[in-house]
């Protein structure tokens, strides 16, 4: 190596951690998600609310924003004309491609239903996944009254899902029938305890790729199991260390994501905890996690322990092999996701 030249490791520990995750608000909703996440907290990870509606985009309280559509929308919304918004996103591919494949994993954050988020994610899922960039669309599912009595709404979700489950790879689906059983709580309230499930998603996966593990899981060991996993969800939950099985359970069945599990799932599994996480507690969250899903194709595992003593545990899981059509199908009636098989 030239004297001239900087060390590959100095010059990684120096910028490798630029530009690793980005979250992304599309449309109303996208962008409200977003604007609360931020609000929530989370450390070192840019924003990008993207909109056909200017006034919405003024209003958010995030690192940039990108108006689309404006020559023939006028940046006054879509009017849920999906066509609309596809010809704005092709007239700003470039700046679109420029501002996100600068990252290496971009959450998406939509609405689907009206024209904005439900023509938007599905653009840019496929945009990014062609450039390299690990994109993880996260869809909002209508309320089941919103299908039942729009058909345009309709219309516009059940395409924008076809064409993420064609695209494979991560799709969290949450479903906004599953917020019913917070009803009595303020809507505000709910979008919010939403909103804290999904932070919980982002930083999981942020931290188990971006902190070394004992048994590691890295970015190349993501993309590598999802590379064959077919369509993927991903997973959080958080349980006292006393019960690693519940923390399965709580993973698989007490989730606001819309799934269902083909016969031949796979899994990726991370298990953080304190400097008292044992062994035993690992092996038998491993084992939960086996039995659960049927003894899956494929299993990943990896762990990390913490410098101080923690009483909760922590499961960041992404699972594979969901059937096809099953998010657009958990639009009809309710079916426990981890349990049909």
């Amino acid at each position: 190596m030239g004297s001239d030249e900087e060390d590959p490791l100095v010059a990684w520990s120096r910028l490798g951690r630029r530009g690793t995750v980005g979250i992304v608000g599309l449309g109303g909703a996208g962008g409200e998600a977003v604007h609360d996440l931020l609000g929530i907290g989370l450390e070192d990870v840019p924003a990008i609310a993207i909109n056909t509606d200017a006034p919405h985009l003024l209003k958010l309280a995030v690192d940039e924003k990108i108006l689309v559509g404006h020559r023939t929308l006028h940046g006054y919304g879509s009017g849920g004309d999906r066509d609309a918004v596809l010809a704005g996103a092709e007239e700003a591919r470039e700046e679109l491609a420029r501002r996100l494949t600068r990252f290496q994993i971009v959450f998406l954050f939509a609405g689907l239903g009206g024209g904005t988020g439900s023509a938007l994610l599905p653009f840019l899922a496929r945009e990014l996944q062609d450039s390299g960039t690990l994109a993880i669309p996260v869809a909002f599912l209508p309320f089941h009254v919103e299908m039942e009595s729009n058909p345009e709404r309709r219309g516009n979700t059940l395409e924008a899902l076809q064409e993420l489950e064609r695209l494979g790879g991560l799709l969290l689906a949450l479903s906004n029938e599953k917020l019913r059983r917070f009803e009595a709580l303020p809507i505000a309230r709910v979008l919010h305890v939403r909103n804290a499930y999904l932070h919980g998603l982002v930083s999981g996966l942020v931290d188990m790729i971006e902190h070394p593990s004992q048994l590691n899981v890295d970015l190349a060991s993501l993309k590598w199991h999802l590379k064959d996993s077919g369509l993927s969800t991903l997973l959080l939950s958080e349980e006292h260390v006393s019960e690693p099985e519940r923390l399965v359970h709580q993973a698989l069945s007490e989730t606001l994501l819309d799934f269902e599990l083909s016969e031949a799932p796979s899994a990726l599994v991370h298990v953080d905890g304190g400097s008292n996480l044992t062994l035993r507690t690992v092996d038998r969250v491993w084992t939960a996690m086996r039995r659960r899903l049927g003894e899956p194709k494929r299993m990943l595992v990896g762990t990390r322990t913490r410098p101080e003593p923690r009483e909760v545990v922590r499961l960041t899981a992404v699972v594979g092999g969901l059937r096809p059509r099953s998010i657009r199908d958990a639009l009809g009636p309710r079916k426990d996701p981890a349990g049909a098989r």
